[in-house]
């Protein structure tokens, strides 16, 4: 089969040469963008890595988390990240993280910040070998509560100091009936 532009020498030239700059450009934008991304990102508490900073502003909050209306674990040690990234050993703290499996979160940053639940679900997902499972989660049956009130805000709720949050998630098409018996009280 030939390819259109390539039948004529002259042509092909044209041709090939016109792809090699396409390639060269497209490169050079990839690499621009992923320069500027990184550059954007050295101020964002969410992605970088805590140990090396000074880091006065602390809070700590309490989750209780359920799905499917049980109780789920909070798993330690979220928002670590131990490893080696191309032969070089990485160790990384990132600003919402847990010590224990007790539910407890942890929030550092260089100045006050508003962390939310939902970017420690978040830091849960990207940063944990078994993240959060959001996206089987039906977000129109979430509910979080704060200090025992509930809140409109969902997931987007900002962290306080000392504050005990409660937050149930459902997942997507969890068929309630198989919770439920059909049958009389009396039988």
């Amino acid at each position: 089969m030939r390819w259109p532009g390539t039948g004529d020498p002259r042509r092909r030239k044209k041709t090939i040469r016109f792809l090699i700059i396409l390639l060269i450009i497209g490169v050079v934008v990839g690499v621009g963008s992923s320069v500027i991304q990184g550059w954007l990102g050295q101020s964002d508490p969410l992605k970088v890595c805590i140990q090396d900073r000074n880091t006065p502003y602390k809070i700590s909050a309490t989750l209780e988390l359920y799905i499917d209306g049980n109780k789920a674990v909070i798993p330690g040690n979220i928002g670590f990240e131990v490893g080696e990234v191309v032969g070089v050993k990485s160790d990384c703290q990132h600003s919402l993280y847990t010590l224990t499996d007790d539910g407890t979160i942890y929030a550092e940053w260089e100045e006050e910040y508003p962390f939310e639940i939902g970017h420690f679900l978040w830091t849960w997902t990207n940063y944990h070998a078994q993240g959060f499972p959001m996206k089987d989660m039906d977000d129109s049956k979430t509910r979080v509560m704060i200090d025992g009130k509930e809140t409109d805000e969902g997931i987007g709720v900002h962290l306080k100091d000392g504050s005990v949050y409660r937050a149930e998630f459902y997942r997507e098409g969890l068929d309630e009936s198989k919770e439920s018996d059909f049958l009389p009280p009396d039988l």
